[in-house]
């Protein structure tokens, strides 16, 4: 069963995000707007981690985590504490409150789920998967290894990271600007084009001989992991 994910945010565009990325690392998100509507929802059912934005009306950020610290059901839900204060003494508050980690906006959406899956992992490891198999290709997140049929693929790290995303969601097509956001984070200002490159150099490292190509390439609209690739084998 996958992690359930509660966001916890008042900005609508930074939920889309939110949502749309960790849905494709395969969690459950749900998500409300308010403080208070965060607390109901709370009592009512506790998810696996919260994404949790430190000013918000009805309720703040940060004295909802600390109601959440004083109850037995949720003293141990892993929270990551989002917010535009980067100050050191308003870190220190906030993990302080018991935040288990902190991020500053803006922030890059690929560290964002890292710091997602190391929490999980430590807190649920039943729901993180640390190898992903699709086809005749397994990529180890935690060695950042990849074989194929038995051979080890040696990728750079831009490569390993674009593998990994669209692994996750086989047959689902991928704008170049959904990869950039996905893959490079959104605070980074590349050309689209760049995507073309990094996905020639991953076809060329993962496809020797006769090997079927497990990335499709769908005109006019990006890319996906062919999904009847990763149900073969």
């Amino acid at each position: 069963m996958p992690a359930r994910i509660l966001i916890v945010e008042d900005e609508e565009p930074l939920t889309l995000l939110l949502r749309y990325n960790l849905e494709s690392e395969g969690y459950g998100v749900e998500s409300v707007g308010r403080g208070d509507e965060a607390e109901t929802r709370l009592r009512e059912s506790v998810p696996d981690l919260i994404i949790l934005d430190w000013m918000l009306p009805g309720l703040s950020g940060i004295e909802l985590c600390r109601r959440l610290r004083t109850r037995p059901e949720t003293e141990r839900l892993p929270v990551i504490m989002l917010t535009a204060r980067g100050e050191e003494t308003e870190r220190v508050r906030g993990l302080a409150t018991g935040a288990d980690d902190y991020v500053v906006k803006p922030f890059s959406v690929p560290e964002l789920l890292a710091r997602v899956r190391a929490l999980l992992r430590r807190a649920k490891p039943e729901h993180v998967a640390t190898l992903l198999r699709a086809g005749d290709i397994e990529l180890d997140r935690e060695t950042h290894r990849v074989h194929r049929a038995g051979r080890e693929i040696h990728l750079g790290p831009t490569e390993f990271r674009l593998l990994e995303f669209l692994m996750q969601s086989p047959g689902r097509v991928f704008s170049r600007e959904q990869l950039l956001d996905g893959v490079w984070g959104q605070d980074v200002y590349i050309d689209e084009r760049t995507v073309d490159v990094h996905v020639g150099r991953l076809r060329k490292a993962i496809n020797r001989g006769r090997q079927s190509d497990p990335i499709r390439t769908v005109r006019g609209a990006g890319y996906s992991f062919n999904e009847m690739f990763a149900r073969a084998h």
